[in-house]
């Protein structure tokens, strides 16, 4: 077999990632067609070449040029495909952009999404780092997921528990990183309830006087508090929240508390604590600093932004600043959100 024709060589990526990191790709293939990937897999001259699976770019840090095949997930689709007593479930391709297609489960009277809405990427991304906000994760949602395996050349639907769920962790970002997701199938509520644990929202529609909310009323809330905290990747380049909250044993929490009073952090379910990233960011001094082309964004110190012209070394190095502030004065630290490539 030869290389399909759609396939384009030395492809710039600025455009394809948030962080609008300038580089290139050897081979690029925007897949709209589950055979492209077959075909793909099946020609022995790509076989052997290193592969790149990109959605929206929304949680990839270039550092530099990719020598390999870039396969852009472009796979467009959604439907209602049943329910059951307890449930909707709705189906929607990889290449969906994420926003809109939540937007369109509530055009469709759906709620359950709400809460994810104005998250930057595609539907295909969303199980692989569990996305989550004001209270609510994936795994939460979720009913299944169909997947591509280039090892044994099959397609399969995997469930909830073979996804391993975990905080932004998931088994594709695991041993299951070879698996190329195809669509994910949601499960929402029939007797839909408003998703409030998280005190800012919920103190948001107080002050608009809303005691029964419908699910577009949170929808426009959270785009509310998303816009007025965080820069839009189309104006600043960034990949949303850096750097994963640490979850620390509650010894260690305990002993930070002592030190620090004002310490942000909030109890888990297994007796562990999860603290603020942004939090222990902001008490370093890094909000709204600047190292080189890169630097923290002033309204929230979890967001790392391009400030023009800015590498993926240059992020790294801000990055690992950052980190070793925060161990040197916590002893915590802090995992970067992104996937480096």
């Amino acid at each position: 077999m030869s290389a399909p024709s759609s396939v384009l060589y030395q492809f710039p990526l600025e455009s394809l990632n948030t962080f609008g990191i300038a580089a290139t790709a050897r081979a690029y293939l925007r897949v709209t067609k589950k055979e492209q990937l077959l075909g793909i897999y099946a020609d022995g001259a790509w076989v052997s070449l290193k592969k790149l699976i990109l959605g929206g770019g929304s949680n990839l840090l270039l550092t530099g040029d990719f020598d390999g095949l870039v396969l852009h997930m472009a796979l467009e689709g959604k439907e209602i495909i049943g329910g059951d007593d307890q449930h909707h479930y709705v189906r929607a391709a990889a290449g969906e952009n994420w926003h809109a297609f939540v937007q369109w489960t509530l055009a469709q009277g759906l709620g359950g999404l709400e809460n994810l809405a104005l998250i930057p990427g595609t539907v295909g991304a969303a199980p692989i780092q569990n996305i989550g906000a004001y209270g609510l994760e994936i795994k939460d949602v979720f009913h299944s997921v169909s997947v591509y395996d280039p090892h044994s050349g099959e397609t399969r639907v995997m469930s909830g528990a073979e996804c391993r769920f975990g905080y932004r962790d998931s088994v594709f970002k695991r041993e299951g990183g070879h698996l190329i997701i195809l669509d994910v199938t949601f499960a929402l509520p029939k007797q839909w309830q408003p998703n409030l644990r998280y005190a800012e929202l919920a103190q948001a529609l107080a002050e608009r006087g809303i005691a029964a909310p419908t699910p577009q009323q949170v929808a426009d809330i959270v785009i509310a508090i998303r816009r007025r905290k965080l820069p839009d990747p189309a104006e600043i380049g960034n990949a949303g929240s850096f750097f994963k909250n640490p979850v620390v044993p509650a010894a260690q929490c305990a002993a930070l508390l002592e030190r620090f009073p004002k310490l942000v952090h909030h109890a888990q379910p297994d007796g562990s604590e999860k603290l603020a990233a942004g939090w222990l960011i902001d008490q370093c001094g890094w909000k709204g600093k600047q190292l080189g082309k890169a630097g923290v964004y002033p309204k929230q110190a979890l967001v790392l932004v391009n400030t023009g012209g800015a590498s993926g070394a240059d992020v790294v190095a801000l990055a690992q600043a950052i980190q070793a502030d925060v161990q040197a004065r916590y002893g915590v630290l802090l995992e970067p959100e992104p996937v480096f490539v």
